[in-house]
């Protein structure tokens, strides 16, 4: 047995994960302000997993941590994390000198990767349903807020060497582009996140007063990344049109992470990708074309399959 466990600016959720690997119990709480209060938190949900479990704490081989922000995964350091307000926290040490474990810790980005490389859609690919053996790459892209990764690599996760590599969102796919919340400009995040589609959809429906997008915010209360897809579903032109440019800008990044890795397998998470295979579909033909790739051997695309427990399954794993 390992623990996992996913930090996040709210919520710190913690799971018992077994050799499948899949988690066997489950338990979160709020997250407290301070690296000091949050480790003591995460030794408190490892105690009452295991007490759950009927077993020691001491039987538990390892503990992992996917952080959100830049991770020395090798020192075990977070060395800035905007959501939690940390900086160069030896959070792994933290943790370790409270449950007397080994603890390991990565970005959650990279640790959700992991998780669905050995437990979601790699472990599905890996039985032949989806590409061909032996399966050893894979890059997970979050579609959310932002725009998250991580590249899995000879069954490895790819961090650079200093444990933070993997940003995909934040490389540029249009010059002098929208401003991105990392302080660049045309960042693939300020198009392909649904924080970019929800601008891209108020700007349609400014132009498009009689789109079925404003009956269905009315509806919803609030405009989000589902309000352009909902319309392309009713057969609304400008919410197809929506739907369209968004699926464009979300090829170009995809090709360029495909033509530069040429991984085996190419997921989608995060909330944008609960549109299911109506993206898959609008997004096949737009990246085609893009593609640098030979013969019969192409990147399968696919979707997430584990959700919120990819990071828990990733994390104790690492």
């Amino acid at each position: 047995m390992r623990i996992g466990i996913d930090l996040g600016g709210t919520n710190i959720a913690a799971g018992l994960v077994d050799e499948k690997p899949g988690i066997v119990l489950q338990n979160s709480v709020k997250t407290p302000q301070g690296a000091k209060a949050a480790a003591q938190e995460m030794a408190v949900l490892a105690h009452s997993l295991c007490a759950e479990a009927g077993i020691r704490l001491q039987d538990i081989e390892s503990v992992g941590i996917g952080s959100p922000g830049a991770i020395d995964s090798r020192s075990g350091m977070v060395v800035y994390s905007n959501n939690l307000e940390y900086s160069n926290v030896p959070l792994a040490a933290m943790l370790s000198e409270q449950i007397g474990l080994p603890v390991r810790i990565g970005n959650d980005a990279n640790a959700a990767a992991l998780g669905e490389y050995h437990g979601g859609a790699g472990r599905r690919a890996a039985a032949g349903n989806d590409t061909t053996p032996p399966f050893s790459s894979m890059i997970l892209v979050t579609l959310g807020t932002g725009v998250g990764g991580g590249i899995i690599v000879n069954g490895r996760i790819y961090d650079g060497f200093n444990g933070m590599g993997g940003e995909v969102g934040h490389m540029v796919i249009e010059v002098d582009g929208a401003s991105c919340t990392c302080g660049r400009n045309g960042c693939w995040e300020a198009y392909a996140s649904a924080t970019g589609l929800i601008r891209l959809t108020k700007k349609a429906m400014e132009c498009h007063p009689d789109s079925l997008m404003h009956s269905i915010t009315a509806e919803k209360g609030k405009i989000s990344g589902r309000t352009a897809f909902l319309a392309a579903r009713k057969g609304d032109p400008a919410g197809d049109a929506v739907v369209e440019t968004y699926c464009k800008y979300l090829a170009i990044g995809t090709a360029n992470l495909i033509n530069l890795f040429q991984p085996a397998m190419f997921c989608f998470g995060g909330g944008v990708s609960n549109e299911g295979q109506l993206l898959i579909d609008r997004l096949r033909p737009l990246l085609a074309p893009e593609l640098y790739t030979v013969g019969d051997k192409r990147t399968s695309l696919c979707l997430a399959q584990l959700g919120n427990a990819a990071g828990i399954i990733g994390a104790a794993l690492l």
